[in-house]
């Protein structure tokens, strides 16, 4: 128990000064405090016991309770377990939101549509594409879908990647296909005892390449290139290459060969891919021992699709026209 003002202290002596310093301390706190509740109600955070960021109580606009749709723009695939696989995704994604809209469409090949999608939903929305660059979709598709859906109030989110959730993801879908980083180039490894080898047997190499569809676009070369940076880091330093499926090269048979050239003969490719689908059938045929698995229904992806939501809402309010937020 603190002692009164004026009575001795742990070390005997009379501590008035301290408790005066406290007194201060305490009312600058809870004039923080106040300010700080005022700016939150104004974002509408309210604050309440129990309330969370997604809950019925986080975001209020116009006064409804309702928060703006969060709508989910997959590419769309003729491969069935594309659909299986997004819808997975957005389940995991309402599971850690729950009370969140969330709804899905298609830029192209796969019902909903998006352009049916925005046509059936009123009020407010954020679009988030289930994209990993910038690119086509991202800066032309998406934006004419919603300037075709004049009643909606709408932003749009950025692309998923790159983010270190997404190398985060990527990371785990290799562990899943059996690649292990190796040991450094130089390191050496005993041989095994019996062998009748003497000294270090050889080193493996590890090296990734991280497939990817492509495109025209160089901004989206730019954001491959990052998250291969990302994933490497994440890695512990094994070198990633990206690889593409079309648009201007390399391939992901040239990158494999790159890295073999290089003397790494651990190869192993990241499936850069939010779903399965044509591009990542064609890259995981191209990998030498291990190809990975899409991201699919990983729990990095759902939390990256809300951060996003998040980051969008965060940046500016929902106001026509619909505009593209950069992250």
């Amino acid at each position: 128990m603190t002692p009164p003002s004026g009575s001795p202290g742990p070390d005997g002596t009379a501590d008035m000064d301290s408790t005066a310093d406290f007194g201060s301390a305490q009312r600058l706190m809870t004039q923080f405090t106040a300010q700080l509740t005022i700016q939150l109600d104004r974002l509408g955070h309210s604050g309440r016991p129990g309330s969370r960021p997604g809950s019925r109580h986080d975001v209020r606009r116009g006064g409804r309770d309702r928060p703006p749709t969060l709508v989910a723009v997959a590419h769309g695939s003729r491969d069935p377990e594309a659909l299986r696989t997004v819808t997975a995704l957005l389940d995991r994604v309402r599971a850690l939101r729950p009370g969140l809209p969330v709804r899905l469409g298609h830029i192209e090949l796969n019902q909903p549509l998006l352009t049916d999608t925005l046509a059936a939903l009123r009020g407010e929305a954020v679009l988030v594409p289930l994209l990993l660059s910038r690119g086509y979709h991202t800066k032309q598709d998406i934006p004419d879908a919603v300037a075709a859906a004049p009643h909606l109030t709408a932003r749009i989110a950025a692309p998923l990647g790159p983010d270190p959730l997404l190398a985060e993801a990527l990371h785990a879908r290799l562990a899943e296909a059996g690649h292990r980083a190796g040991v450094p180039h130089g390191a050496g490894v005993a041989a095994p005892c019996g062998t009748g080898v003497a000294g270090v047997a050889a080193p493996h190499r590890a090296g990734v390449v991280l497939a990817a569809a492509g495109s025209r676009d160089p901004d989206a070369a730019v954001d491959v290139a990052r998250t291969a940076a990302l994933l490497s880091a994440r890695l512990g330093g094994v070198p990633v290459l990206p690889g593409y499926a079309s648009g201007s090269g390399p391939t992901v048979p040239e990158a494999v060969r790159a890295l073999a050239a290089l003397g790494h003969d651990r190869i192993a490719v990241a499936s850069y891919f939010t779903a399965p689908g044509r591009f990542a059938t064609q890259c995981a045929h191209a990998a030498p021992r291990i190809a990975a698995a899409p991201l699919g229904a990983h729990p990095a992806v759902a939390r990256l699709i809300l951060r996003r939501y998040e980051q969008t809402l965060a940046f500016a309010p929902l106001s026509p026209p619909a505009a593209t937020v950069g992250v």
